[in-house]
């Protein structure tokens, strides 16, 4: 088995989606770990799949040095993270201990007030999930590829640092370093507005009098997919980064109202203006946003329309494969109505034109 940077034994405190994925993708490695939940039924069902084994004991003086943890590894809700850190740090005095929440302020503060050994605490936050939660939703893979962020502050010592990035490492993340206040201003950004955004504009189905929705393409479905997140989950995440969340929010309804304004008459002079700037603003946003491997790099982009039956996309695939071609990024979406799906597949431009030629040479039909 491959070496890991990770030493034995990790324990994983808490057994919900994070916690089960750590547990997997260490357990993968050979790393022994170590499991705790306060829920029987989540601890037992993390234990039963293969992400580590019940931690016989609960502090280090109960613990034989096999079951004496080097690393802590706090998956529990944002409300309760630095509770659950000040009691880890106080069970295991030996052990670096990180907790893994979506915001890094709240939890390194409850620990400064309370006096804890900062020393042996480092927050960290892997860029990663699903819309499903619990034991059963992890994956060992579910951090390979993807920023974990580590929240370094000043009494952060080397050994610390060390410990937590192997462990991202081992996991597959990639180890972007930022101060707690950075890495909450920006995830309201990338992570907590687009949440509330997506589970308003779903919100508004509710109002849907004409059964529009059954009408829904990919644009509804795109802007509208995370809302189906857990309200309690969500609700701890906010309370914990209100302030910031706030404050892109209220840009965003600004934003709105001056379209919403613009639209109401676009005979006015400046409306139309004010439509096209707000749409090309849009534009060079998305830009922005890093693709495959970290590129901006634009692809070009085409559809294809496969029918709703086995072995459809294995041979898609196979003939593009064929054609020596590689796919940069793919979303399939299945048409209203019809017994039929359709592929956007996204290429480099320069092999673009090659795939349409190759693609309807061999009789599949491409939307125009």
């Amino acid at each position: 088995m491959t070496p890991t940077r990770t030493n034995s034994p990790v324990l994983v405190v808490g057994t919900g989606l994070l916690g089960s994925s750590v547990g997997l993708g260490l357990s993968a490695k050979g790393v022994d770990v170590l499991l705790s939940d306060a829920s029987p039924v989540a601890l037992g069902l993390a234990a039963d799949y293969g992400a580590g084994r019940v931690a016989p004991a609960k502090n280090a003086a109960e613990a034989s040095p096999a079951d004496t943890p080097q690393i802590v590894v706090v998956c529990v809700p944002p409300d309760v993270a630095g509770h659950v850190v000040m009691q880890q740090l106080e069970a295991w005095p030996n052990a670096i201990v990180t907790d893994v929440t979506s915001v890094k302020t709240a939890p390194l503060e409850h620990v400064r007030e309370r006096g804890g050994d900062l020393s042996r605490y480092l927050g960290s936050h892997p860029m990663a999930g699903r819309e499903t939660g619990g034991p059963l939703a992890g994956r060992m893979n579910l951090f390979v590829g993807r920023p974990w962020v580590i929240a370094p502050h000043e009494q952060t010592t080397v050994f610390a640092l060390q410990e937590i990035e192997g462990l991202a490492l081992d996991l597959g993340g990639t180890v972007v370093s930022l101060s707690a206040e950075e890495h909450d201003n920006a995830v309201a950004l990338i992570s907590h507005v687009p949440q509330l955004v997506s589970s308003i504009m779903a919100g508004q189905i509710l109002r849907d009098e004409t059964d529009a929705a059954a009408l829904a393409g990919g644009g509804l479905r795109d802007v509208t997919r995370i809302a189906a997140s857990d309200p309690t989950l969500w609700n701890q995440i906010l309370a914990a980064n209100g302030p910031r969340v706030a404050k892109i929010l209220r840009q965003v309804a600004a934003d709105a109202g001056e379209l919403a304004e613009a639209l109401n008459d676009v005979s006015v002079p400046g409306a139309r203006k004010a439509v096209a700037e707000h749409m090309r603003a849009g534009n060079e946003g998305v830009a922005k946003i890093p693709g495959k491997h970290g590129s901006r790099r634009t692809f070009a982009r085409l559809t294809v329309l496969v029918d709703d039956r086995p072995g459809q996309l294995a041979q898609l695939f196979h003939d593009i494969g064929e054609a020596e071609i590689n796919v940069e990024e793919l979303v399939l979406e299945h048409s209203p109505g019809a017994n039929l799906g359709l592929v956007q597949i996204e290429v480099l431009p320069e092999v673009h034109t090659r795939l349409t030629e190759e693609l309807e040479a061999r009789g599949w039909r491409l939307a125009e």
